[in-house]
């Protein structure tokens, strides 16, 4: 699980309510009318907006948000450089028996292509392949949340509005004035409220996630090349440090 995600979602919402019971009431700002109106109009906008299929695929992505397992880039440069010294003392087809020890679906299936004699340029194709729709999954969850970081603003905005109607509907009613005049202010701060503290800093996360697995299958793919192509895995080593930052960097054993 993501600490931060979650100390940050914690301390966003937690202090946002603590100033307004500080304020006068946390009841006040509860309206199940403006609440409707944002969430409903911003669940409705964005399916509009995409087709079912993607959204129900950004649910599994969003997963990553709150359940990460970090993986450490040394750990990789240690495993690749590994298998740059098993294959130059017992060749590539030695490895086979390291596939099954990888909990990287796409590591595993870089070196089963290895192992099988793929050409490198044709290996290189499919994982590049693969590669690049995985970012457009990842691109396209960080997409859905900034829409509807976009949509929920504007949903509030539509809730003000109908609310300042209902209020110049009804000004031969002082008593209505008030509700009336609750609906149209509160709409637009749970708009804004949704929109900067739950679903454009989910697509800021999502965008964080998806550059940092990206480099990871990166390095993956130039490792994998190179035990490939028989470099010495020293040369190997100065390579894949170029993608880590030099404090990270750990001479292999």
């Amino acid at each position: 699980m993501d600490l931060a995600t979650i100390v940050g979602i914690i301390v966003g919402f937690g202090l946002v309510a603590a100033a307004m019971m500080l304020g006068g009431g946390l009841m006040w700002f509860i309206n199940p009318p403006s609440a409707l109106i944002v969430i409903g109009g911003t669940i409705g906008a964005t399916l509009i907006n995409y087709p079912l299929k993607d959204i129900f695929n950004v649910v599994g992505v969003a997963r990553h948000v709150f359940f990460h397992k970090p993986t450490s880039l040394p750990e990789t440069i240690e495993t690749l450089i590994g298998m740059s010294k098993t294959a130059r003392r017992e060749g590539i087809l030695a490895l086979e028996k390291k596939i099954e020890e990888l909990d990287d679906p796409f590591f595993a299936k870089g070196v089963g292509l290895m192992v099988d004699g793929i050409e490198p340029g044709t290996l290189s194709k499919i994982m590049q392949t693969e590669l690049e729709f995985l970012e457009e999954r990842h691109r396209l969850g960080a997409e859905v949340f900034t829409t509807m970081g976009n949509f929920a603003p504007a949903m509030g905005m539509v809730g003000t509005l109908i609310g300042l109607v209902q209020m110049l509907m009804q000004m031969e009613d002082p008593s209505a004035i008030g509700p009336a005049m609750a609906v149209a202010l509160i709409t637009t701060f749970y708009g804004i409220i949704l929109a900067n503290l739950l679903f454009l800093p989910i697509a800021g996360k999502l965008k964080t996630r998806s550059a940092q697995e990206i480099l990871e299958k990166q390095m993956i793919i130039s490792g994998i090349l190179s035990v490939q192509s028989g470099d010495n895995p020293r040369i190997l080593e100065q390579k894949l440090h170029s993608f880590i930052p030099p404090d990270e960097r750990k001479p292999a054993v």
